[in-house]
């Protein structure tokens, strides 16, 4: 038995849940589901960032304290578990006391290696990214990640960390295959490091921000957003103290995942990553990117009125509905581009039309025609390839489209008239063909896959799984 662990990015709680996050959370869940089966130990993390400007600004317009804020969009993150069917073992929150001790030990391990010292900065600072800006990182005078804002130019007196002492380290990790996927993320991650690190500020004044974890020793600063952030891949296990022993069985000696956007390279694969080296914690085994999702193509915004909401398409079209539309039609790496049109069309035309066509004809001639149920042997999920979702989400599709030609095609309903033995040997075939492609859907539709499992051992044909709608 294998010990793994997996965690999504802690979604950043100053709006509600968006359709890329649900795209992240649905891929993990899916590899979770899938490496459960084959019989690995497996822990999986989720939750919540709830500290930084952002939100203490977002908090004041709304007239709340920034905790009650936290706490109402914490509460919205949550709804993602039962509305996707998740299956993750942790849901942590960046103001729970366990984790703010542990940012505070992960600053005392990074100041006694001597990687943490304090200086006036004058710096252009993105209140989107919650950071300063690099000169090599600017466009035109602005973030490339929020055009529409300006950067504020900000003089204070603030921590910084030793990035630029883990630069060969750091060059060294990056260099090793598959630490990174897709190939071309690892590659941007280590041109990155080679263009050379420049330290980076750890806190804010707290006169200025309050809302975050004060500094050890030091309550007049407060932890940068990030630093606090990132140490949840830890803490959520327990680290430090580590009394139930999860951080050394699936950190330490476990293997090791990360799953996190596009824009999330620097964070996820340089700065946690020289934190890790600093306080002396492994480095994380793999970070798996995926793309980002438009809508007509352009980026999603409630200004242009095309944002896609998981939990509203979860109420028109269901739970494994959102879950298959996430997972096949979107690439896994790409950025996609996905429409309120799109969406329906594939639902009509490969859920109602497909999937939920052939399990009402299959199951309707067993129900019709076969004495007693099939006998069929357990299956186990098929490991997923490179993350390709998609690809495999396509093959038990052509095994769905070969079960309806073989019903158009043959005519096992008009045989079984005339020729009983033969009709019935069809169609014990047909139903150990969709015995495949409901044990082969455990990973990516639970829901669905357990509902013909189930009108396969009962011999009897479910309700419509697809309402036309």
């Amino acid at each position: 038995m294998r010990a793994r662990y997996i965690t999504t990015t802690l979604p950043y709680v100053n709006a509600d849940p968006h359709i890329g996050f649900a795209q992240e959370i649905v891929q993990a869940d899916a590899l979770v589901r899938t490496w459960r089966r084959a019989g690995d130990d497996v822990f999986f993390s989720t939750g919540t960032d709830e500290h930084g400007q952002k939100i203490f600004e977002a908090a004041q317009k709304a007239g709340q304290t920034p905790q009650e804020y936290v706490d109402h969009y914490a509460a919205e993150f949550q709804k993602l578990k039962s509305s996707l069917d998740l299956s993750y073992d942790a849901f942590i929150r960046t103001t729970d006391t366990k984790h703010i001790q542990a940012a505070q030990e992960m600053w005392r391990r990074c100041a006694a290696k001597g990687d943490i010292y304090k200086k006036t900065y004058t710096g252009r600072y993105c209140v989107g990214c919650e950071a300063f800006k690099t000169e090599k990182e600017v466009v035109e005078g602005r973030c490339p990640l929020h055009p529409n804002a300006d950067l504020k130019e900000i003089s204070e007196e603030n921590y910084f960390f030793k990035f630029s002492n883990y630069q060969k380290q750091l060059e060294e990790y990056l260099e090793r295959s598959g630490v990174v996927f897709p190939e071309w993320r690892r590659i941007e991650a280590l041109n990155f490091v080679k263009d050379g690190l420049e330290d980076f500020s750890i806190s804010r004044e707290a006169a200025r921000l309050s809302w975050g974890i004060p500094v050890p020793e030091d309550e007049s600063q407060v932890m940068y957003v990030w630093f606090d952030a990132l140490t949840n891949y830890i803490s959520t296990l327990g680290w430090p103290e580590d009394t139930e022993g999860k951080f050394k069985k699936f950190w330490t000696e476990g293997t090791t995942l990360q799953v996190a956007g596009k824009d999330q390279v620097r964070f996820q694969s340089l700065m946690w990553q020289a934190m890790l080296l600093s306080a002396e914690i492994k480095n994380t085994d793999q970070i798996f990117y995926h793309g980002f999702i438009t809508s007509g193509g352009q980026k999603m915004s409630k200004s242009i009125g095309n944002v896609i909401n998981p939990l509203d398409l979860v109420q028109r079209y269901g739970t494994d509905a959102t879950r298959y539309l996430l997972l096949r039609h979107l690439s896994p790496v790409e950025d996609s581009d996905l429409t309120p049109e799109a969406i329906h069309e594939h639902y009509t035309a490969n859920l109602v039309n497909g999937l939920g066509n052939a399990v009402a004809r299959v199951m309707k001639l067993a129900e019709q025609y076969l004495p007693e149920p099939v006998i069929v042997s357990e299956l186990t999920s098929q490991p997923v390839i490179e993350y390709k979702f998609n690809d495999a989400m396509d093959q038990i599709w052509s095994r769905v489209s070969a079960i309806d030609q073989t019903i158009t095609e043959h005519k096992p309903f008009a045989i079984v008239k005339t020729d009983p033995e033969a009709g019935q040997k069809m169609i014990t075939m047909l139903v150990k063909q969709l015995q495949v492609v409901g044990a082969t859907l455990l990973p990516y539709m639970p829901g669905t896959a357990e509902k013909i499992l189930t009108a396969i051992k009962e011999n009897k044909k479910p309700e419509n799984l697809f309402p036309r709608l």
